[in-house]
């Protein structure tokens, strides 16, 4: 492993490639978990950014160190799993020399992609699969810390994964990460992640009522019933059942429920 002191130390020209350490990764790494800290309308997330390239610009010459922090601090926008991709590829544009107009430019172009991207990857697609499963352990007669640790537990394992790959593939392409975008993850992955969140929903959830409610024959044959109907409704109309739109349906379920009764 590279020693940090030495790697901070190295001053290189503008064109030559710096060293980056495994020790600056991590430091880094750890930073993208803050990247919202400093979140404000001005520059949104440009602060955060800013602040978790600092550990991989470190072996640069002062004055070009204090000038790529300057330009990295400015308005950003993007989803913030997603961050370390814009960490890694900035942070290796800068430490390869390119013009400052490039890389703002560049840095420009990443905001929509990023934002896009992991809105539907993420809070469209993967947070209400996680909830879904966690609530196919309550259905399925787990406990209170059961559900809540499966839940925890796919989650963070989920964004964790997704920030590690994006700081990795940043600093490993540099400015030429466009082909990471269109990966079938991307592409395909809120597709899938949204047709398996409503068949599961569709199964889970009257399973899961009628462990509320309690056990019944009648009531155990209405359920079912309403499980295949539902289980059937949202296969067929899956491609729209993102998670915002499941969870105002199922909102509004338990609203008419509760003013029935």
């Amino acid at each position: 492993m590279t020693n940090p002191k030495s790697t901070q130390r190295a001053r290189n020209e503008v064109g030559t490639p710096a060293p980056v350490s495994s020790w600056a990764v991590g430091a880094s790494f750890l930073r993208l978990f803050a990247v919202q800290g400093s979140w404000n309308y001005e520059t949104m997330i440009g602060n955060g950014i800013a602040f978790c390239m600092k550990p991989l610009l470190r072996g640069l010459p002062e004055e070009r160190y204090r000038a790529a922090l300057a330009r990295q601090g400015r308005y950003f926008n993007a989803h913030p799993y997603l961050a370390g991709i814009a960490v890694g590829s900035l942070a290796r544009g800068e430490l390869d020399g390119e013009d400052p107009v490039r890389i703002d430019r560049y840095r420009t172009a990443l905001c929509g992609p990023l934002g896009s991207v992991g809105d539907q990857l993420v809070w469209a697609g993967w947070l209400p699969l996680c909830s879904l499963m966690a609530l196919t352990a309550f259905a399925l007669g787990a406990g209170p810390l059961v559900v809540v640790c499966i839940f925890l537990g796919a989650y963070n394992a989920g964004h964790i994964a997704l920030r590690a790959w994006g700081l990795r593939v940043g600093l490993r392409r540099g400015m030429r990460v466009a082909p990471a975008l269109s990966n079938p993850l991307f592409r395909d992955g809120p597709a899938v992640l949204a047709r398996v969140s409503a068949v599961l929903a569709g199964l889970i959830l009257p399973l899961a009522l009628q462990r509320i409610i309690g056990p019944g024959r009648v009531l155990a044959g209405g359920v079912a019933v309403v499980a295949v109907v539902g289980a059937v409704i949202l296969a067929r109309f899956g491609a729209r059942a993102t998670g915002w739109r499941a969870a105002l349906a199922l909102l509004s379920i338990f609203v008419l429920y509760s003013v029935a009764h």
